[in-house]
């Protein structure tokens, strides 16, 4: 039998992150090590062998590893999934290029978009045809099927996305296409439109199968790899997979829907930030999670983060919305800002200082890495202004390079004519700036106000910056978690077993079928119940969550709001418009009289128990010799360099309080307290800063 020892792992374009629980004791142990960009499991299995070794277990000890990864997204960006066919009613082959023929910068004469994840000639049309009820217009032609799936075969094809008009309606079609192919070609990796995504959107629906049918066979590989080296090391517990909408997977249900593993990896932090909520009784929270690569902003509203039933990938312009891809999948709503530890600076041709998007990742690196890279980033600029101990980086895992962070920044400091502590004060400066606007314009487009939140900052970057961003924001407080510097990954221990599902029924409300309503969300639940029992989730341990897509009749966009569980009727009309409308006056401010609603998709998620999660570290003796030393820091507003008091995180105890300029330390993460603020240490072990005007 396996052990108590409960793992997270979170690869991230830096750093792969590490969590070890034991269940038994409560003791937290993080770890991390840089990243393999040419192969992400190799850092994985072997950080997970060194987290084993330092906890005092053995890799059999682990009864349960959680997983999240950017192999999806990175394949969709980088265009390194496999070679994809398309099989579609005929007259609809060009829809992928087609799309909704909007426009996301009007002004732009040379707009483009992402190619699609199929060429031309491998898009094959059949005859068939569903009516928008479902209703069999014209039989599928199963010849036509069986020569485009020989073609598909003889042109190299891995894997082929199905996906037909209003097939959310009536899958017959599709599952005929599948019988088939699973018959005469099995070589191929099949995906259809109404498993993957069976929700109204031509142009969504297919961009979503075939997303999932071109990562299928890359994940399938990937997961084989790791399970195996797993195995080969004497893992006998169970693997799970971290899903894009905060909820656990199998490896089996991986395998069928990668696409759903799109943003796995941002995911824990939110999950992290909502469990640590709970804990101090704080249910508005915006989680600030600073990497290497990126920073992510999620709100925290009523205690859960929300769920988004799309998102984005592979844009042609990173922030610009509507140049990517649309992904109808399940994912925990924020947004990602172009600003990490790894980001690079540079001087515009308008002689000005810019901040990222670019990074260096994990190679070659910040200048101060000491493996080639030498173009200054956030982590020179950082160490240059001594927010960093060169000699601790990594709990003294890692020696940072002060000269080449210095040389650097001044060759950047030449061309901006400042010099090297000023440039290095700017990068600082502007990126904090960079992340407060993003931020905002997140929050404010909820409908929220950042005044009304607390910050709580995690990421090997984000404490160093959290108290800064926060004051620009109007916050008046940060919290910073025990493991901040692995927070993702904590988190992954904190999700639940969870599936979501979707059915397309679109009808002005109070027209709505509701016998063909309660058909749909029972074959939901069941499907979910029965998923969860496979996972040895026990019936009465299951929670069932139910919402609805709904607009204003006439509207394009639409949004998601939560409906009763039970048997729905014409009774549940006047409820359900109530709480569209209390939502849509609190995005909108107003909503006009008299105008009718509709529903597009009813959704239904199903989840097991939240697992427990504790706070506890392998810490020593706190309170004994919580100030390790002094080291000068810039702070401007006590005039430039002063020296400041550096502490060892592990040794600070509930209820102390630390009065800035002062640095925290802990191995993954370094907190940042301006001369204006103050710290409290609470019984959890969350370093509690106020930030004062």
């Amino acid at each position: 039998m396996a052990g108590p020892y409960r793992v997270g792992i979170d690869i991230g374009g830096t750093f792969t992150d590490f969590v070890l629980i034991d269940e038994s004791s409560g003791e937290l142990r993080i770890h991390k090590r840089l990243t393999t960009p040419d192969d992400p499991a190799r850092a994985a299995l072997a950080g997970l062998a060194e987290l084993a070794a330092a906890g005092g277990c053995e890799i059999a000890d682990l009864a349960m590893v959680v997983h999240g990864t950017t192999l999806v997204t990175n394949a969709i960006i980088e265009r390194t999934g496999a070679r994809v066919g398309l099989l579609t009613t005929r007259g609809s082959r060009d829809v992928l290029e087609m799309g909704r023929e909007q426009r996301y910068d009007i002004y732009d004469l040379f707009l483009q978009f992402p190619a699609p994840l199929v060429p031309r000639d491998l898009r094959h049309e059949v005859d068939e045809r569903m009516s928008r009820d479902g209703e069999a217009l014209l039989p599928l032609d199963a010849a036509q099927v069986r020569a485009a799936l020989r073609g598909l075969s003889e042109q190299g094809v891995e894997a082929a996305a199905v996906c037909f008009l209003h097939a959310y309606r009536n899958p017959a079609h599709e599952q005929a296409v599948r019988g088939i192919a699973a018959e005469e070609f099995p070589e191929l990796s099949v995906s259809i439109s109404s498993e993957v995504a069976p929700e109204i959107g031509e142009y969504e629906r297919s961009v979503t199968t075939v997303a999932n049918a071109y990562v299928q066979p890359l994940v399938s590989r990937y997961l084989e790899h790791l399970e195996a080296a797993l195995t080969a090391a004497g893992f006998r517990g169970n693997l799970y997979l971290m899903q894009s909408s905060g909820g656990s997977a199998s490896p089996r249900m991986a395998r069928e829907l990668p696409v759903r593993l799109l943003e796995s990896g941002p995911a824990g932090g939110a999950l992290a930030t909502a469990f640590l909520g709970a804990l101090i009784g704080r249910d508005t929270l915006l989680a600030f999670d600073m990497g290497g690569t990126t920073a992510k902003a999620c709100l925290i509203a009523g205690g859960r983060p929300e769920v988004a039933p799309a998102v984005e990938a592979a844009r042609v312009h990173r922030f610009h919305r509507g140049s990517g891809l649309p992904i109808r999948t399940p994912v925990i709503d924020m947004i990602e800002i172009g600003a990490g530890g790894g980001s690079i600076s540079r001087c515009d041709d308008m002689g000005l200082l810019k901040v990222g998007p670019r990074s260096a990742g994990a190679a070659p690196g910040p200048a101060c890495y000491g493996q080639g890279g030498a173009e200054p980033t956030v982590t020179d600029a950082n160490l240059l202004l001594g927010y960093l101990d060169p000699g601790y980086f990594l709990g003294g895992r890692m020696t940072l390079d002060v000269a080449a962070a210095r040389a650097a920044l001044e060759r950047l400091a030449a061309e901006l004519h400042l010099g090297a502590v000023e440039t290095a004060w700017g990068i600082h400066s502007v990126v904090n700036e960079n992340m407060a606007a993003a931020a905002r314009n997140h929050i404010v487009e909820k409908g929220k106000d950042p005044r009304r939140f607390a910050m709580v900052a995690f990421g090997g970057a984000g404490p160093a910056h959290a108290a800064r961003v926060a004051r620009i924001l109007g916050m008046a407080e940060v919290i910073v978690p025990p493991a901040a510097g692995a927070a993702s990954a904590l988190g992954f221990l904190a999700a639940p077993i969870s599936f979501e599902f979707a059915q397309s029924l679109p009808s002005p409300l109070e027209d709505s079928d509701w016998e063909e309503v309660n058909r749909a969300l029972a074959a939901m639940e069941a499907r979910g119940r029965e998923l969860l029992a496979e996972a040895g989730i026990a019936g009465d341990q299951i929670r069932v969550r139910r919402t609805a897509d709904m607009r204003l009749l006439g509207q394009v966009h639409e949004i998601t709001v939560p409906i009763p569980l039970g048997a729905l009727g014409p009774a549940n009309v006047p409820g359900i418009e109530g709480t569209f409308a209390d939502e849509y006056r609190r995005l909108y401010s107003h909503i006009p009289p008299g105008i009718r609603t509709q529903v597009l998709n009813w959704r239904l998620e199903a989840a097991g128990p939240q697992p427990e999660v504790s706070l506890g570290t392998a810490a020593p003796p706190a309170g004994t010799g919580a100030r390790k030393g002094s080291r000068p820091a810039f702070f401007p507003e006590a005039g430039g360099f002063v020296e400041t008091a550096v502490y060892d995180r592990y040794r600070l105890a509930p209820d102390m309080t630390l009065h800035g300029p002062a640095i925290v330390e802990e191995r993954e993460a370094t907190t940042i307290l301006s001369s204006r603020d103050h710290l409290t240490v609470d019984a959890y072990g969350n370093l509690r800063i106020t930030l004062t005007r």
